[in-house]
């Protein structure tokens, strides 16, 4: 069942439709083909923290037309890393609040990025209010504080006002050990959703036989990122390595592939966990899944890796994030033969997972570092494009509807210093992907309330952006 869509959601859907269509296709089409959809998640480029259930961190949808921009900030008392935009339109946040760090979803007004509608969750992990998905009925997926796999719908009350509910639940304590939390969720293309938790097990859940089954990864091997999904299988990352699986016919997990990393002598400043930051991702030129990729934790230099999704040999191993600082805690952006990386080396987190431990060295400053590597077009290697020093606050997003990487930047209070405080401003940008140089900015704000904390931005209908901070929400959009 679908709602009505109020009329300025559908004149935004509308327009953008119409800006995908107008755009030259010199800057809609020098990166593709991006991830297949998946029939079980929501529209591509909303649906999940990285855009796809491939975690390409791409977007067809464009961004704010040319011309002045505005912003608006929601206050919500919560750090907000993932709003995901469903085929209805609406807006929905993963939030955990500053007060308790109690995980609360919150529907946001399409016309001006309000709360419409809130439902707090059972507490569980750090990361526990960070990954989720939209489902195809724009239902948020999501695992609580209790182990429960949720869906989480928004509905008109009998009095005409918004209210979230939980729609279903299925317990995971089976396949889940005690003390251990999921970390990532991502559905597959045969309905399972598949779930990984901080202590290294890897599962699925069939919603529809309640059937939940799990393997145990190697000891010693953590999971602190979030994972991903192709019609090969499910990509996870580990402290340690780099995993392919598969289910058998009742479910049940199983290695296609293994590649170990170089995941250095600590957890580097500016990451939440010893090993890499990635959330790994699919890409390629021909299936937009015929490679995968991570940033390793080398040494004094991280590596961008490259395999071939097929039989998991390696494609290349290519220094990055010179120019900056160089460690990464975010997932790359993959489209077509193209790789581009930011880094968060040094970047001034305000909690880390109770299992982080002490970071080498034991501070950094935030010097910034963006990267661009393509594979070559016969895939005998990978070559370093441009290496900047661009110093963004959030998860890059690549829209091939404009053509442009959109991210926000936390620049110095001070210029050309490396150092940040707690006063520093922070902008909108998009960045050329062609030269990494920084094009249009927008001062968003300055201080702890627009901290950006490398969130991940999404793009909705009609060009607006919708950014979680350290206290809520930013909306960016045209005047």
């Amino acid at each position: 069942m679908r709602f009505a869509l109020p009329s300025r959601v559908a004149a935004a859907l509308a327009a953008a439709a119409l800006l995908a269509l107008a755009v030259p296709a010199r800057a809609a089409t020098p990166f593709g083909p991006l991830p297949p959809h998946n029939p079980y998640a929501g529209p591509d480029g909303t649906a999940t923290m990285h855009g796809d259930t491939g975690s390409s961190d791409t977007t067809r949808l464009p961004g704010p037309p040319a011309g002045p921009l505005t912003s608006h900030r929601t206050a919500l008392q919560s750090a907000c890393p993932t709003v995901l935009v469903g085929y209805d339109g609406f807006p929905v946040a993963l939030c955990t609040t500053i007060l308790g760090r109690t995980p609360t979803v919150h529907l946001l007004d399409p016309d001006d990025g309000e709360s419409l509608a809130e439902l707090p969750l059972a507490k569980g992990s750090l990361l526990g209010g960070v990954y989720a998905y939209l489902d195809d009925r724009d239902r948020l997926v999501a695992v609580d504080g209790h182990g429960d796999l949720l869906r989480i719908g928004h509905h008109r009350s009998a009095d005409g006002d918004w209210e979230l509910t939980v729609d279903s639940r299925l317990p995971l304590a089976g396949a889940v050990p005690a003390g251990d939390a999921v970390v990532g969720i991502s559905p597959d293309w045969q309905g399972r959703v598949w779930f990984a938790t901080g202590g290294g097990v890897v599962g699925t859940a069939d919603e529809r036989t309640g059937a939940v089954r799990g393997l145990a990864l190697p000891a010693g091997e953590r999971i602190a990122n979030s994972i991903s999904t192709a019609p090969a299988g499910t990509l996870v990352a580990t402290t340690h390595a780099t995993y392919l699986l598969t289910a058998g016919a009742d479910g049940t997990p199983r290695t296609a592939g293994r590649q170990a990393y170089d995941r250095g002598p600590g957890r580097k400043p500016g990451q939440l966990s010893w090993g890499t930051g990635s959330t790994p991702t699919f890409f390629g030129p021909r299936t937009g899944t015929d490679y995968t990729t991570i940033v390793d934790n080398a040494a004094p230099t991280v590596h961008l890796l490259v395999y071939r999704t097929s039989d998991g040999s390696p494609v290349c191993s290519v220094p990055v994030l010179r120019a900056g600082g160089s460690g990464s805690e975010n997932s790359p952006i993959g489209a077509g033969n193209s790789v581009f990386i930011s880094s968060t080396n040094g970047y001034p987190y305000p909690a880390l997972p109770a299992e982080a431990g002490p970071s080498v060295p034991a501070s950094a400053d935030f010097r910034g570092g963006f990267s661009r590597v393509d594979v070559r077009p016969d895939g005998s290697g990978c070559d370093l494009v441009w290496d900047t020093t661009v110093r963004s606050a959030a998860v890059p997003r690549l829209s091939t509807g404009d053509g442009l990487i959109h991210t926000v930047l936390r620049k110095p209070l001070i210029p050309g210093s490396t150092a940040t405080t707690v006063l520093d401003p922070y902008y909108y940008a998009e960045i050329d992907p062609a030269t990494g140089a920084v094009g249009r900015t927008r001062f968003l704000g300055a201080g702890f309330l627009f901290d950006t904390l490398q969130m991940v931005g999404s793009i909705a209908p009609g060009g607006v952006v919708y950014q979680g901070t350290t206290t809520g929400v930013l909306r960016i959009s045209a005047e």
